[in-house]
């Protein structure tokens, strides 16, 4: 056996999985990374050093490059696919290829997060709202309420999650976000959530919230300065649209 399998190797290749060892130097994205730098590497060959394996047929880099195909080539539409999803529409990418892209995409997540977090960030506009809560925020398939805690001079000193919930909704206790509001002595406030459907526009619920928040800070002495809604590459500010 071990003989027919030598003398038709290049018979069988096709039908073999190929993987980041076997392809030529010009292909093998750890050698590139290594003597270029992690950045000289495409998307495709990024996340083939993180699978690591092909399937029969196909090398690892173009698996990953149909699968990029697949999402319009934007990284940031492979990022939204849950770990199922990667599984179930992709053949020969199973839960080890799965969970290592979604660590990785965590992993960057969360270092866009405390990059942000150390920042002593201002508050000028809607726009800087969403460059500090988009990385927590954009790539989620659930909903999070969160608040902007800020002083006089709109510097963010606390951020917190209020609320999390489901794909179309989250429960917002009215009572606790102003608690922590006031144990935070925040001169101002600005509400986030997000929007999984990637729209970003209000629904009648959102409206409805906006207003009882603002009502209730207003005893406390405590601006709500703004209400940012954060979707797919597309966010809604309720000051721009000026409804604050």
């Amino acid at each position: 056996l071990i003989s027919f399998l030598i003398n038709n190797m290049e018979t069988l290749s096709p039908f073999v999985a190929r993987r980041i060892h076997d392809l030529g130097d010009d292909e093998k994205p750890r050698e590139k990374a290594l003597s270029q730098g992690i950045r000289a590497l495409s998307d495709a060959e990024l996340v083939g050093l993180i699978f690591g394996g092909g399937i029969p047929g196909m090398s690892v880099v173009d698996l990953a490059r149909s699968i990029l195909r697949d999402c319009d080539d934007r990284v940031d539409n492979l990022a939204r696919l849950t770990m199922d999803e990667l599984m179930s529409k992709y053949k020969g990418v199973g839960p080890a290829k799965a969970v290592c892209l979604a660590a990785a995409f965590e992993l960057g997540r969360r270092n866009r997060e405390q990059m942000a977090e150390n920042r002593n960030v201002t508050i000028r506009s809607s726009n800087d709202v969403v460059t500090l809560m988009s990385p927590s925020m954009e790539g989620l398939d659930y909903e999070e309420f969160w608040v902007l805690m800020l002083s006089r001079n709109n510097k963010v000193k606390y951020r917190r999650c209020i609320s999390q919930g489901g794909t179309a909704g989250t429960v917002v206790d009215v009572k606790l976000l102003l608690k922590r509001a006031v144990d935070c002595l925040a001169s101002g406030i600005i509400l986030v959530h997000n929007h999984p459907s990637g729209n970003p526009n209000p629904s009648v619920e959102d409206d409805r919230l906006t207003r009882k928040i603002k009502e209730g800070a207003a005893y406390l002495d405590i601006r709500v300065l703004d209400h940012v809604i954060i979707a797919h590459r597309q966010s809604y500010s309720y000051m721009d649209e000026g409804r604050l």
